[in-house]
């Protein structure tokens, strides 16, 4: 039987909202919409495509550490993006700095709008335990 495993940030909006920010069933890991909140659950760095992505980014490293994996088993992601056109290259350029030389699959859509007023990024993935970290 499978066990799950649930994370939180522990932060207002996974109980406004009902939500977990992942789950382990078995050996995968579901990641929700990971963005730009700080320790507290207050939103950083509005309309500031760059930070906003350093935070998000630290934000999916919390969550790896919880589950004691890395970003090399990270096997699908998605990206949503306000204003993609403008911020294509900046995502493009964090994507490869996040990475390095791994590669999972992805999907980035443009969207008009996000949670938060200024709030242009949010990344979910999900993470495959049993590849090699």
């Amino acid at each position: 039987m499978a066990t799950i495993d649930v994370f939180n940030h522990d932060v207002p909006a996974e109980s406004d909202f009902g939500y977990s920010q992942a789950i382990r069933s078995g050996e995968l890991v579901h990641v929700s919409g990971q963005l730009a909140l700080d320790e507290a659950g207050e939103f950083l760095h509005a309309d500031d495509f760059p930070a906003q992505l350093q935070q998000t980014y630290a934000n999916m490293d919390k969550v790896l550490d919880h589950y004691g994996v890395t970003r090399n088993q990270i096997v699908l992601q998605t990206l949503y993006v306000v204003d993609l056109r403008q911020n294509a290259a900046a995502t493009a350029e964090g994507n490869l700095a996040y990475f390095g030389d791994h590669r999972p699959a992805s999907t980035v859509l443009g969207v008009t709008e996000l949670t938060f007023p200024g709030q242009v990024i949010e990344i979910s993935f999900v993470v495959d335990t049993r590849l090699p970290a």
